[in-house]
């Protein structure tokens, strides 16, 4: 099982943004900028194009309404969407707050955010969903 199977279980805490009955969208706690949201399928796939037809298409929609929030709560020109998942062996998309390019840039530091700076910004985004 991985460590975002256990978050959907709710065995691990989280800042969730919104969830159905196959995704579930929460920010990423090692974000690249404040805003940094992570979407994945509830189903246990590793790889992101293994992920079945009718959920790859579905995921995007799931995520629409979530960067339209993001580009509401946070200076930026956009919301960008990566897919990189080698982190952890469970497909999953990120949602950032993007100005430049670079800000997609994974190989940058993270940042040390605070409970109460994730809290602010999942208030932040939630008040535009």
């Amino acid at each position: 099982m991985t460590i975002f199977s256990k978050i959907i279980k709710g065995e691990i805490p989280c800042y969730k943004i919104a969830e159905n009955e196959k995704f579930f969208a929460f920010l990423d706690v090692y974000p690249l900028v404040e805003g940094h949201t992570l979407v994945i399928p509830k189903i246990e796939v590793d790889n992101f194009f293994d992920i079945p037809d009718d959920y790859l298409s579905e995921m995007l929609l799931f995520a629409k309404p979530i960067a339209k929030a993001i580009e509401k709560a946070f200076d930026c020109n956009r919301c960008g969407i990566s897919v990189v998942g080698l982190e952890v062996p469970h497909a999953h998309m990120h949602l950032v707050p993007i100005n430049y390019a670079d800000d997609l840039n994974f190989t940058r530091p993270k940042l040390k955010v605070s409970l109460e700076e994730l809290k602010a910004a999942e208030q932040k985004i939630l008040q535009y969903l």
